[in-house]
C-alpha cells in the first residue's frame, strides 16, 4: 500500500478507542496494539518525519496494511488486545512467557452458601465467573463494595447451615458478612442475597440502583442523612464500576456475531469470531445489493452463502437483524453441523452491545472501502443521492445550507449558516449573524430573523447569499422547522425543500408529516445529515464564545480606573489580545498612545494584583 493510499485510510479512521493491526504484503499480522483514540495513534505512525524506535522502525518498513476494531471503551481494547495476541502471536508484540492472567470474580453458585472470592483462572467446576478485570485494583474496589452493600461470605471459615452457634466473626460485626459461619443468616435469604450478587455482575444493576435509591429516600424521610449519604455513595459506586465486559464473557462459548451495513450499491457485513469466550478475530465481508433491498433480505443471502463452506460453524450466531427466512436457514445450518443452530437477536445486556459494536465495524469498513475505492468525491456523492432518496427530493441537493443558534439564557445571541457544495463543506460561504432583533431566549424568533435577513439579502442580490439552497437544514425539532417555514414563506420562497434535524434520536422533521423520519444508521446519507448540523452547531457556538471572551475582557478592563472603551480598544489593538497585554512590561504599557506614566503603572498593577496577592 502506497503513502498515498495510507493518508486516504487514515483520513476516514475514527477517533474512537479500539485495536488496529498492522500487516505485511502477505496479510500476515506483524503488530497488535490497543489506542484511546485510533486516528491520533495511527496517524503518529505515518507521520512524514516521524522518528520512531528502532523496533518500531523496522515494523512500519514491513508495514504494507492495516485495520483496526472499534470498541466503546479504552478497557474493552485492552482485553482485545490481549486476545489478539495470544491468538496470533505476532512478532513485534512483546509476549509474556508465563501467560499471566487478568482477575475475575468466582461466585460458587453450586454450593449452599456461595462464597464470593478473587480468582486468576477459570475453571470448569460449575462455579460464575465475571471479568476479566484488566485493573486489578478495579476488581478490589468492586470485591469491597459488594462486601458493604451485599455482604456474601468472602472466608474459608466452616458453614453453620443456618444453625445457630453463638460464634460470630469480625466481619459479620463489621457488617461485611451477613454471619454464615455461625448460623445468623438463613439458605433462602442468603440465596437472595447472591441473586442481586449476580444481577450486579452480569451488568443488570439498575435493578439494584433502584431498590438503593428506594430505600435512599425511606431514610432521608426518616433523617437518617448519615444512611441516606452511605446508600448514595453506594449508587454512586455502582454505577461507576458495574462495568459490561463484551470481550471476553468468561463462559466458555463458542459463537458469531454478525452486523451488516448497507449503502446504494454495496453492503458490509462485519462477523465477529468468539472461541471460548473470546473475541479472537473479525472478518469484513462485502456483498454487491440494492437499496431497495431490505437487511433482512441482505443477512438471510451472506448467512446462506457464508457458513456452506465456512470451516466452523457455531451453535450460536447472533446478528443485528433476523434473516428473511430464519427457521429455514437454521435448519439447514442445523442439518450441516449435525446439533441445532440458532439465529438470534439479543434485546438486551452485553450481547446487544456486542451486535452493536459490530455494527459500528460495518459501517466504518463500507465507509473505508468507498474511500480507497473511489475517494472523498465519490463518498459525497452517495450521501447526497441516498439523502435524495429518503428525503423525496428530485435529485442529490449539491448546495446544502444549516442554520443554528447559539445563546446563554438569551445572552451574546448568535446564528449561523453553513454551506455545503457537493457534499463537501465550502467555509469561504459561511456566515454568522449577531442577533438583533430578539430580545431575550426566543430560539425561534432567534431563528426568524436569521433566516430573513438571509433570504433579504439573496432578494437584494448580494452575491455572498447568491443562490438559495437546494436543501436547508433546520438545527432543532417541529418548533424550529415551523419558524424556518414561516420565514421562507414570508419572503415568497416557496421552492426550497426544508428540514430539521432533531439531536437527541436523530430525527428529522419534514413539512407536513406528522412522524419525524429517522435515516437508516451507518448510512452515508446519516452521516452527511451529521456533519452539516454538527458543522452549523460548532460555527455558531464558536462566534457566540468569540463574543463572550471579548465583553469579559472588556468588563475587565474598563474596570480599572482610568480605562474606558477607547482606551481599552487601544491597548487591545496594540497588544493584538490580552495574552500579551497581561505578559507586557510597564515601559511597553507607557508606548500605548494616550497613556501617562500614572496610568499605565495603575493598569499594570491592576493587571497583577492577583499574583501580589498570591
Amino acid at each position: 500500500m502506497s503513502k498515498v493510499s495510507f493518508e486516504d485510510k487514515l483520513s476516514l479512521v475514527p477517533g474512537l478507542p479500539g485495536c488496529y493491526l498492522m500487516k505485511d504484503d502477505n496479510g500476515a499480522v506483524l503488530y497488535v496494539g490497543k489506542a484511546r483514540a485510533l486516528k491520533a495513534r495511527l496517524r503518529s505512525y505515518f507521520q512524514a518525519g516521524a522518528r520512531h524506535e528502532p523496533k518500531v522502525a523496522a515494523m512500519l518498513d514491513k508495514t504494507q496494511d492495516f485495520e483496526y476494531i472499534i470498541t466503546d471503551t479504552e478497557r474493552e481494547a485492552l482485553v482485545l488486545e490481549s486476545n489478539l495476541i495470544k491468538e496470533l502471536r505476532p512478532y513485534y508484540n512483546i509476549r509474556i512467557k508465563d501467560d499471566k492472567h487478568y482477575p475475575y470474580l468466582r461466585l460458587a453458585v453450586q454450593d449452599i452458601y456461595p462464597r464470593l472470592s478473587i480468582v486468576r483462572r477459570v475453571n470448569n467446576d460449575k462455579a460464575r465467573y465475571f471479568g476479566p478485570y484488566p485493573n486489578a485494583a478495579v476488581v478490589r474496589d468492586l470485591f469491597k463494595l459488594l462486601r458493604r452493600i451485599i455482604p456474601l461470605m468472602t472466608c474459608a471459615r466452616e458453614v453453620a447451615y443456618g444453625v445457630k452457634n453463638g460464634r460470630v466473626c469480625l466481619n459479620y460485626h463489621l457488617k461485611q458478612c451477613l454471619g454464615v459461619c455461625s448460623g445468623e443468616v438463613s439458605e433462602a435469604d442468603y440465596r437472595e442475597s447472591v441473586k442481586k450478587v449476580e444481577l450486579l455482575l452480569e451488568g443488570k444493576h439498575r435493578t439494584l440502583v433502584e431498590a438503593l435509591m428506594e430505600q435512599m429516600e425511606q431514610e432521608a424521610a426518616k433523617t437518617n442523612y448519615e444512611r441516606a449519604a452511605t446508600l448514595r455513595d453506594q449508587v454512586r459506586a455502582i454505577e461507576s464500576l458495574a462495568e459490561k465486559q463484551k470481550f471476553d464473557a468468561a463462559k466458555h462459548l463458542d459463537r458469531d456475531i454478525v452486523a451488516v451495513a448497507g449503502g446504494l450499491e454495496e453492503a458490509a457485513v462485519a462477523v465477529f469470531h468468539m472461541r471460548e469466550g473470546k473475541v479472537v478475530g473479525r472478518e469484513t465481508i462485502f456483498l454487491a445489493c440494492h437499496v431497495a433491498q431490505s437487511k433482512e433480505e441482505i443477512m438471510s443471502a451472506f448467512v446462506a452463502q457464508y457458513y456452506a463452506t465456512s470451516p466452523e460453524l457455531p451453535k450460536d450466531i447472533m446478528l443485528d437483524v433476523l434473516p428473511a427466512d430464519q427457521p429455514v436457514l437454521e435448519e439447514a445450518l442445523s442439518g450441516r453441523k449435525g446439533s441445532k443452530v440458532v439465529l438470534s437477536v439479543p434485546q438486551r445486556g452485553a450481547n446487544k452491545a456486542m451486535v452493536e459494536l459490530a455494527l459500528r465495524n460495518a459501517a466504518q469498513a463500507l465507509a473505508d472501502r468507498w474511500v480507497s475505492s473511489a475517494g472523498k468525491d465519490e463518498l459525497a456523492k452517495r450521501g447526497l443521492a441516498e439523502l435524495a432518496h429518503h428525503l423525496g427530493l428530485a435529485a442529490g441537493p449539491m448546495r446544502i445550507e444549516c442554520y443554528d443558534i447559539s445563546h446563554v439564557q438569551g445572552n451574546f445571541a448568535v446564528g449561523s449558516m453553513v454551506v455545503f457544495l457537493d457534499g463537501q463543506p465550502a467555509r469561504s460561504l459561511y456566515r454568522r449573524f449577531r442577533i438583533k432583533w430578539v430580545v431575550g431566549q426566543n430560539d425561534y424568533a432567534a431563528l426568524h430573523e436569521v433566516l430573513t435577513r438571509r433570504l433579504n439579502a439573496y432578494r437584494q442580490k448580494q452575491q455572498k447569499f447568491t443562490p438559495l439552497p437546494d436543501l436547508a437544514i433546520i438545527d432543532g425539532g417541529r418548533g424550529q422547522l415551523s419558524a424556518a417555514l414561516d420565514a421562507f414563506r414570508q419572503e415568497e420562497c416557496f421552492d426550497v425543500p426544508v428540514v430539521a434535524l432533531a439531536k437527541a434520536r436523530e430525527e428529522v422533521f419534514l413539512p407536513g408529516r406528522e412522524k419525524p423520519l429517522v435515516l437508516p444508521p451507518h448510512t452515508q446519507g446519516h452521516y452527511l445529515l451529521q456533519r452539516v448540523r454538527d458543522e452549523a452547531h460548532r460555527f455558531a457556538l464558536a462566534y457566540h464564545q468569540k463574543l463572550r471572551a471579548a465583553a469579559q475582557v472588556s468588563s475587565r478592563l474598563e474596570s480599572c480606573p482610568g480605562i474606558g472603551a477607547s482606551r481599552r480598544a487601544a491597548l487591545l489593538k496594540h497588544f493584538g489580545g490580552m495574552q500579551a497585554l497581561e505578559n507586557a512590561t510597564m515601559a511597553e504599557i507607557l508606548a500605548v498612545k494616550g497613556l501617562n506614566a500614572g496610568l499605565a503603572a495603575r493598569l499594570w498593577a491592576f493587571l497583577h494584583e492577583d499574583k501580589v496577592t498570591k
